[in-house]
């Protein structure tokens, strides 16, 4: 169990703290990263009132978007982490009887998080065949998980990796996949279309899913299901319900620029977006760990986490 520590920690603390957790553990999602700094926050907080106590923690999600790491993930995991601490009336008379149930809460949260990669594994394995073909972009953990999974069902798969630039993250995939035993070979981002007429199907994580089911995703993404619906290739996205947003873009310039760039400023065109912004039209399915879904069913499940 927590126990509340009389160092007050400072919303400016919050970034350090949440980067250190992340470089101590390389695996650690950018979201369960940032949940698991709102709970330090919170423990170490002095507010004496709830109402104060949230503000502080809003204070600290603001804090924790202006850091390098993915913003659209660290957004949506801290906004589904504070409905859930709060979701239900306190009716404590004591505040620190308030606060330790709003951590306990919190900790209950941060175990379903953290059991969601394996979930989805798990859901996702019966739509890969065995012998098939898969072209993946970027560095997805959760992905990884998956063809794992796949790979202990004795599905022998053959896996295409972007090399993702400008960070070149599809080597870092490729050296995943085959320290797993599933072979990989990494092409040029600019491969993508003649690949294509290869691959069984597409598969690659999210950012962030919205409103309307598209998915917000390192960029790259929307151009390789573009190709991949042209050549009639299932198109799979992979993500953690904490990923959901309660945003609706309709097109890459309404995809809010802090997802965008690391310095969000309105953009003039000599500046290269991190993410874009794919469709729903362009996605097959997704897999979550709430349940495989069409992207339309993706609103519902938003109503349902935020009422």
């Amino acid at each position: 169990p927590h126990t509340i520590s009389p160092e007050v920690m400072q919303r400016t603390e919050a970034v350090p703290f949440f980067e250190s957790l992340l470089q101590g553990d390389p695996e650690m999602s950018t979201a369960i990263a940032a949940i698991q700094t709102l709970m330090e926050f919170m423990n170490r907080n002095s507010a004496e009132t709830v109402a104060e106590l949230t503000s502080d923690l809003k204070g600290a999600m603001t804090e924790l978007q202006t850091s390098d790491q993915s913003v659209a993930s660290v957004a949506s995991g801290c906004e589904l982490f504070l409905r859930f601490i709060t979701l239900t009336a306190l009716d404590k008379p004591d505040f620190n009887e308030c606060k330790q149930l709003l951590v306990e809460r919190g900790q209950l949260y941060l175990q379903k998080a953290a059991q969601a990669r394996q979930k989805i594994g798990k859901l996702g394995v019966p739509f890969i065949r065995d012998g098939a073909t898969i072209l993946i972009h970027s560095r997805s953990r959760v992905v990884l998980t998956l063809l794992k999974e796949a790979a202990c069902c004795n599905k022998h798969c053959t896996v295409f990796v972007t090399e993702s630039l400008p960070d070149r993250s599809g080597y870092i995939m490729q050296k995943s996949l085959q320290e797993a035993g599933i072979p990989a070979y990494v092409i040029l981002d600019s491969a993508v279309g003649y690949i294509m007429e290869r691959i069984d199907l597409v598969m690659f994580g999210a950012e962030g899913v919205v409103e309307s089911g598209g998915i917000i995703n390192k960029i790259g993404t929307y151009q390789m299901a573009v190709v991949a619906k042209a050549a009639n290739k299932p198109v799979y996205a992979v993500a953690e319900s904490f990923k959901f947003l309660r945003q609706y873009p309709l097109n890459q310039f309404e995809a809010p620029n802090k997802h965008k760039y690391t310095n969000p400023q309105p953009s003039d065109f000599s500046r290269h977006p991190l993410v874009d912004y794919t469709p729903p039209s362009y996605i097959s399915l997704l897999f979550t760990d709430l349940a495989v879904l069409t992207p339309s069913a993706v609103s519902d499940e938003l109503i349902k986490l935020y009422c």
